[in-house]
């Protein structure tokens, strides 16, 4: 059996989700057990306070560890301890494979503007993202994330087979599927899935599988190209910036030396003007010394 632990302040969100279809078949089957984990509950306060303000400044609250390492260590959590994170790698259905063959699997679901870095660096064994976007809290992404894996497990979906015919399960995406009417609106079924030949059928499912799938990969190589781009001209920007800031304190260092050098050349001047001009009381004891004469 999967025993998942979920650990959150909002519980509550996934109790209808849980309660059906096949995260429910997955449970009756024996399959998994679910521990929803309130974290308000390791709060020490009269206000069950799990953010406080973020040290050196700045906008939105941060979670503090506290709770989430007590959270952990009420359920004996072990590996995998899954921190949901716009930070972490992306989700895949590799992973869900690789949950769905343990016997254990936590997850950690933020809120409000980040979590404490001391729980992803020494409490969760890897940070998950669905995607780059940011979501309220990690709830619905922990969600996501429990259906990819138990309805991989036993007696969670009548038809298994369905399941190892999906996009990502040892493939790539999967073909088009049809079912009746075979036209709708002038749209037809392509005629290959209604001549009854399954050899015919089956080459076919694995050549739309391809194209989909070479599809899907010129997308993302094309994703990255910009990205990779985009990257690049915030490199530039900032080099830029880098470069201006250092030119703006090189002349100020050069206009303060500038001073310096001008300010101690005044003062010179100033003291050999000085030693070289006679006093009053010499001046009058030279016109005294005259007159004696």
């Amino acid at each position: 059996m999967l025993r998942i632990n979920i650990i959150t302040i909002f519980p509550e969100f996934f109790a209808g989700p849980l309660s059906l279809s096949i995260p429910a078949k997955a449970a009756a089957a024996g399959g998994v057990q679910y521990s929803l984990i309130d974290l308000r509950d390791f709060t020490h306060d009269k206000h069950r306070t799990v953010d406080d303000y973020p040290f050196g400044g700045g906008p939105g609250m941060v979670m503090k560890p506290g709770p989430f390492f007590e959270a952990v260590a009420s359920v004996q959590a072990t590996s995998p301890i899954v921190l949901l994170s716009p930070r972490g790698r992306r989700f895949s259905h590799a992973d869900a494979v690789r949950f769905a063959a343990g016997t254990e699997l936590t997850l950690l679901c933020g809120h409000y503007k980040d979590i404490d870095e001391r729980v992803a660096q020494h409490l969760a064994t890897e940070e998950l993202s669905l995607g780059d976007f940011v979501l309220s809290g990690g709830e619905p992404a922990a969600l996501a994330i429990v259906d990819a894996t138990v309805r991989l497990l036993p007696g969670a979906m009548s038809d298994l087979e369905s399941a190892r015919t999906d996009s990502f399960f040892d493939r790539g995406i999967s073909a088009p599927s049809y079912t009746r009417p075979a036209s709708y609106e002038g749209h037809t079924v392509p005629d290959v899935l209604m001549g009854g030949d399954h050899a015919k059928v089956a080459a076919w499912r694995d050549a739309e599988s391809l194209r989909r799938t070479r599809e899907a990969e010129g997308r993302d190589r094309a994703d990255w190209t910009r990205r990779e781009a985009e990257s690049a001209a915030r490199d530039a920007a900032i080099a830029d910036l880098e470069r201006r800031a250092a030119d703006k304190a090189a002349k100020k260092a050069r206009e303060k030396a500038r001073r310096g050098r001008a300010a101690k050349h005044r003062a010179n001047t100033s003291a050999n003007t000085s030693a070289n001009t006679p006093t009053d009381a010499s001046d009058a004891s030279g016109e005294s010394s005259g007159e004696s004469a």
